[in-house]
């Protein structure tokens, strides 16, 4: 067997020829990596921006107000997590929101969903526990694989949509109205988290507002 010393760089394609059969075989598989290393980074979303928060100390004004709004009040039980699913408007530019709770405090995080939005109406999402979350994420993503695409349905690349703006993390709500705000990265869904599986015992009353502003 001839051995051949062929000179190689990246991307560069080699072409071997058989003296028997007459086959080729071609050889590029530094050039396939950089394909695919290619479409992942194209598959990821840009960083997001952090949030501007702030916090008031009008508890009693805030939750007067909201205790009269329609869906300004809701009751979080132990051991759930609520998620507020608010789509990007087309004639906003930025998403905010305020909150506070009755007597102990909860868990906030806001995520983004990088996904086309087919309907502006905000929808709430209850689940027992984050993992039963994850579950159900794992559905919704086996069920919106298309046939015939396997990089567009899979896991990974539907993974690859959520980015987060906050992390979820316990907030002195009971005290202090907390209040923030992000401009819209683009298209897609604001998932705003209030968890409140650390907590075996106690419910939590929650009074929400988010809205969007131009």
């Amino acid at each position: 067997l001839t051995s051949y010393h062929v000179p190689q760089g990246v991307g560069d394609i080699v072409m071997i020829q058989s003296d028997h059969t007459g086959a080729v075989d071609i050889l590029s598989a530094e050039l396939e990596t950089a394909d695919l290393l290619g479409e992942q980074r194209k598959a990821q979303p840009p960083p997001l921006a952090a949030p501007t928060m702030w916090t008031t100390e009008k508890m009693k004004e805030f939750k007067a107000k909201m205790g009269k709004e329609k869906n300004g009040r809701m009751v979080v039980k132990r051991g759930e997590v609520v998620t507020v699913r608010v789509p990007t408007h087309p004639d906003g530019k930025c998403i905010c929101w305020e909150f506070a709770t009755d007597d102990y405090d909860i868990g906030f995080g806001v995520y983004f969903d990088w996904t086309t939005v087919t309907s502006t109406a905000i929808t709430v999402q209850v689940s027992e526990s984050s993992d039963e979350e994850d579950e159900d994420e794992d559905e919704e993503i086996e069920g919106l694989s298309p046939v015939g695409d396997v990089e567009r349905g899979s896991k990974s690349y539907l993974r690859n949509r959520y980015g987060e703006v906050m992390p979820v993390y316990r907030r002195n709500s009971h005290r202090e109205v907390q209040a923030g705000s992000h401009e819209y990265p683009g298209e897609g869904i604001y998932l705003l988290k209030f968890d409140n599986s650390y907590s075996l015992l106690r419910n939590k009353t929650l009074f929400f507002h988010v809205y969007y502003t131009s």
